[in-house]
């Protein structure tokens, strides 16, 4: 009897400590640092730096834009549950607007290559820095979940300026927040365009904990409702494959066959469940990354045979 109630409680002390460090980490993950920090490189830290970052998390630098857009452009302030920074870039005679989102850690400055593609096709283009991001307001980031209104911001702001043929492409984090943005604001785009978002909150914690060879069981559980607790939302509700029930507008899926963030699972999973006309495209040797790295020519064929556009070179 005694031995069990010293079980019992050691298991207790388990599970809060647990529960600390998950808490730790998800909100270190959840919310990035001051811009002046460095991201934490585990390899070169001392044995009590490694134990505090075991303990409190990896410090993530807030996302700073690095470049400017080659074309004229207007900087836009757009209030949102946040306020939102976007670069907003337009030409003559042109066949719509393509607002394009970033993925985790990103900021619009990431999406200037694929905007460039998108303007050589004719379209004006629209790049956002997410809540957290760039010179957006706040450190804070949901993997999708709020940033979900600041897609519809977006959509309007674009819709009041007159225009009707509006597509949306978003990677990873903008990819999920398009489709939970379709689902909850019934949005009406001509189109979207998404590369490899993550199946569910779970998963995408799971897989995380997978490419570092670490057993997910409990922690990526914890990290899950944690993070959703931190921030105001369900963390095991937070879930894309459900989101793409809703879209009925033409989707371009796009997914690279080596990513180990996002499982193919998931990728079929989403397609499965969009309602509208859809493709997926596929890149055999990309991973979670930008595909123009490595398939420049074919992302663009993808791209512009969806959209319609001239050309992208």
């Amino acid at each position: 009897m005694r031995m069990l109630k010293i079980a019992g409680r050691v298991f207790l002390l388990l599970f809060v400590v647990l529960n600390i460090v998950a808490a730790f980490h998800a909100y270190r993950f959840t919310h990035f640092s001051d811009t002046n920090s460095k991201k934490t490189n585990a390899s070169k830290l001392s044995p009590v730096a490694k134990l505090k970052t075991i303990v409190f998390g990896i410090s993530n630098p807030r996302p700073v834009n690095g470049r400017l857009p080659t074309q004229n452009y207007r900087v836009l302030h757009l209030q949102s549950n946040k306020k939102i920074s976007c670069w907003y870039m337009t030409q003559h005679n042109s066949r719509g607007t393509v607002i394009l989102f970033h993925g985790y850690g990103g900021n619009k400055s990431s999406m200037l290559d694929k905007s460039d593609v998108f303007y050589a096709m004719g379209y004006n283009t629209l790049l956002v820095d997410f809540m957290g991001s760039g010179d957006s307001e706040g450190n804070q980031t949901t993997i999708g979940f709020k940033e979900a209104e600041q897609v519809k911001t977006c959509f309007d702001f674009i819709t009041r300026m007159g225009e009707n043929h509006i597509f949306l492409f978003g990677t990873s984090l903008g990819a999920v927040a398009i489709l939970k943005a379709v689902k909850d604001h019934n949005i009406q785009p001509g189109g979207i365009m998404l590369e490899c978002p993550f199946g569910t909150m779970y998963e995408t914690t799971v897989a995380r904990f997978r490419t570092m060879n670490i057993p997910p069981f409990p922690m990526a559980g914890l990290l899950v409702f944690w993070g959703g607790l931190e921030n105001g939302f369900w963390g095991f509700g937070h879930n894309p494959i459900d989101y793409a029930k809703a879209v009925k507008c033409p989707t371009l899926l796009l997914y690279g066959e080596q990513d180990e963030k996002v499982s193919r699972a998931e990728i079929d999973n989403i397609y499965k469940n969009l309602d509208g006309s859809k493709q997926l495209k596929t890149y055999p040797l990309a991973g979670h990354e930008n595909y123009l790295v490595q398939y420049r020519t074919e992302w663009i064929a993808d791209v512009q045979a969806f959209t319609g556009g001239t050309n992208g070179k």
